[in-house]
């Protein structure tokens, strides 16, 4: 457990990370919450993912991979600061975070079974959301339909789900361990802080993602390991991303 100036360095560490990232996502989140509660009723507005960034088809495309790589450079700060000194050995960190290929077949058992889980709860509360106004009309794609979008969308669930697990899960469970939280505290705080940077999509998102945030983390606390989080994550994303490119149907991932 760290002391004296090692606590106060790693609290500065943390807010670094987070308004870098997924911290600076939900204060936005909140901002267009309260935009859009200002406008009207939530049931009756939209929230698009994936928008198309230019309608010029290879600028949307340099767009998209220009959106996702640089949004990866937090997770990469994540990996250095928890190198340390030994940077040099650069796999260390995500061993210790279980991003690594070390049991494959489990991870992917692990996180195939938590999709499963996850996936039909995650589809009931957005409907129920839905039926109370309290979620938006969700639109998981909105790029055009080109030969590149389905491997663009499969790209942007799976950068959700390396950047939220990595850093959410695995980075600040391990960085709060040091700080001395007990794990009611870990899990709670994890759990609101997930949800809070889906508000924008409404109430309905947000409580979903708590839930959900709740299973990942003591998913987490038990395998130690972040790789069967990222497969579930991105298969949840995957599914809502593409099933809509394909189907042209809402579904309640995001």
């Amino acid at each position: 457990m760290a002391t004296g100036p090692d606590r106060r360095r790693l609290r500065a560490e943390i807010l670094l990370v987070l308004g870098l990232s997924l911290g600076q996502s939900a204060v936005y989140a909140v901002v267009q919450l309260i935009d859009k509660l200002t406008r009207g009723p939530l049931g009756g507005q939209t929230t698009t993912l994936n928008p198309t960034r230019s309608d010029r088809e290879y600028l949307d495309l340099t767009y998209q991979l220009l959106g996702i790589g640089f949004s990866l450079v937090p997770v990469l700060l994540v990996v250095f600061l928890l190198a340390g000194a030994g940077f040099g050995s650069g796999l260390r960190p995500l061993r210790r975070l279980g991003v690594d290929g070390a049991r494959p077949w489990a991870d992917l058992w692990q996180g195939v079974s938590l999709f499963a889980v996850m996936g039909g709860g995650t589809l009931a509360l957005y409907a129920v959301g839905r039926a109370l106004g309290i979620t938006t009309a969700l639109v998981p794609a909105a790029l055009g339909t080109y030969w590149w979008t389905v491997p663009v969308l499969i790209l942007s669930a799976t950068r959700d789900a390396v950047l939220e697990e990595i850093i959410v899960v695995g980075y600040l469970t391990l960085r709060w361990r040091q700080l001395g939280w007990s794990t009611p505290a870990i899990l709670v705080v994890s759990a609101l802080f997930r949800g809070s940077y889906h508000l924008y999509q409404g109430f309905g998102p947000f409580l979903g993602n708590v839930v959900m945030g709740l299973v990942f983390v003591a998913v987490y606390l038990k395998v130690r390991r972040v790789m069967p989080l990222i497969v579930a994550h991105a298969l949840l994303n995957t599914g809502a991303f593409v099933g809509f490119a394909l189907l042209g149907r809402a579904t309640g991932f995001g």
